[in-house]
């Protein structure tokens, strides 16, 4: 036991080291990755966080932590982050950094969140989501020491909070403090990859980097590839969260659940996100305001039984649709007030079901059975990372476009092999 003890704090000291030298693993089961920590390979599943602070390296005691967090980063028992780290013994919580949706994951999708004071530590925090320029500005950084990212991500391109992660590895870089993800399960698992990868001319906060719509990484993955690939060059530690496989979903990690974002509540609606996100860039509700959103789409004016039947009939594989009646709440921005027509996506196979492609299909559908009332909005080529699948929908070539997306993420799939941290 003690041989173990001694092998893990050497791994946890050369990791987070400002070296780029190759750990080697230990008898603990201790990573082999460069500049990536993780201990043991016991059954339970730990998140970053913990395996963070059982053992902070030296290195890192003292330090002026400044920490990317809201309420979806949470240990096994459910206590968040903020709490954990502001209470830690060998850590000094100076600062807090507020994504979309803020620190305690309450504010509405793209509303601006404001600087404020945490009420319960009386920590300052600082908004990330209020300007244009959306990562930690340097005076933000100036009594920080690392900056310290943990949020759950959600498996689609377009979860903003990896944009948030991306700008802030920059800032970290430009101030020359380390930056240290503390990693999670992708929660619909990380063997499926899907869509499109975003076209560079496309580049939005709904879309950074070139990767497809449904990515199968976690944030200590994208991290990876985002620092080494695309040149951010940060000084990345990388806490991985131990045995977790790339097979399991987040309902069968023993981890509890936290809705990610107002709008994220359940497995099914994560599961369908990376593609019903699309309905955002039509006049079509994505189910924002309804009791279940992202699991079901409806406007005033559609035939959902009809559209229902067309969608059931190509007998897509893991997924059936049913048309339904929903009530919108009057703070939406769609069809506020109204009870309207929809379709409910009811998956009946995770891991055969393909939501980018079934949404594509859908929005396809929609439009020829409404060619007057179905319309895009502003946002669909950000969304979907380039105008060619608004542009193939138009021109009646989206089965050919998606043949060609197919290619792309199986391409995809074989070159993220060097950045997976996980098996």
């Amino acid at each position: 036991m003690r041989a173990a003890a001694i092998a893990i704090a050497f791994v946890l000291l050369a990791a987070c080291a400002r070296t780029t030298a190759t750990v080697t693993p230990s008898s603990s089961g201790a990573t082999e990755d460069r500049n990536t920590v993780s201990v043991g390979r016991g059954e339970a599943i730990q998140p970053g966080v913990e395996v963070f602070l059982a053992n902070v390296s030296a290195t890192l005691r003292g330090k002026r932590v400044g920490l990317i967090t809201n309420q979806s980063a949470i240990d096994r028992s459910k206590t968040p982050d903020i709490d954990l780290i502001a209470n830690h013994k060998d850590l000094k919580l100076v600062a807090l950094f507020a994504p979309e949706h803020g620190i305690r994951g309450t504010v509405a999708a793209g509303e601006k969140i404001q600087d404020d004071v945490d009420s319960k530590t009386g920590v300052p925090v600082h908004s990330l989501y209020k300007s244009e320029d959306r990562g930690p500005s340097p005076e933000m950084l100036k009594d920080v020491d690392v900056l310290v990212y943990d949020l759950q991500e959600v498996g689609g391109r377009t979860w903003t909070y990896v944009s948030t992660m991306a700008l802030s590895m920059q800032a970290a870089q430009k101030k020359g403090i380390p930056f240290v993800v503390l990693d999670r399960p992708n929660p619909i698992g990380g063997e499926i990859v899907e869509g499109a990868l975003l076209d560079p001319k496309f580049k939005s906060f709904v879309g950074m980097y070139p990767i497809p719509a449904r990515h199968g990484m976690t944030v200590g993955e994208l991290a990876k590839l985002f620092n080494e690939k695309y040149g951010i060059g940060a000084d990345l530690i990388i806490v991985r969260a131990t045995n977790w496989q790339r097979s399991q979903w987040l309902d069968q990690t023993g981890l509890p659940w936290t809705n990610p974002s107002p709008n994220l509540r359940t497995l099914a609606a994560l599961t369908n996100y990376p593609g019903s996100v699309y309905f955002e860039g039509t006049t079509l509700t994505e189910g924002r305001g309804t009791d279940r959103p992202f699991e079901q789409i409806g406007a005033p004016w559609l035939n959902a039984p009809e559209v229902a039947r067309v969608m059931n009939d190509r007998r897509l594989p893991g997924i059936r649709f049913e048309a339904i009646t929903m009530a919108v709440a009057p703070t939406a921005a769609k069809h506020k007030g109204l009870t309207i027509p929809g379709i409910r996506f009811v998956i009946t196979d995770r891991q055969a079901y393909r939501p980018v492609r079934t949404s594509l299909l859908l929005i396809d559908a929609i439009r020829r059975q409404h060619p007057r009332d179905f319309a895009w909005t502003g946002s669909i080529d950000r969304l979907t990372g380039s105008d060619k699948a608004r542009l193939a929908i138009e021109g009646g070539q989206l089965e050919s476009l998606l043949a060609q997306w197919d290619s792309e993420a199986a391409e995809f799939k074989a070159s993220r092999e060097p950045y997976l941290l996980y098996r």
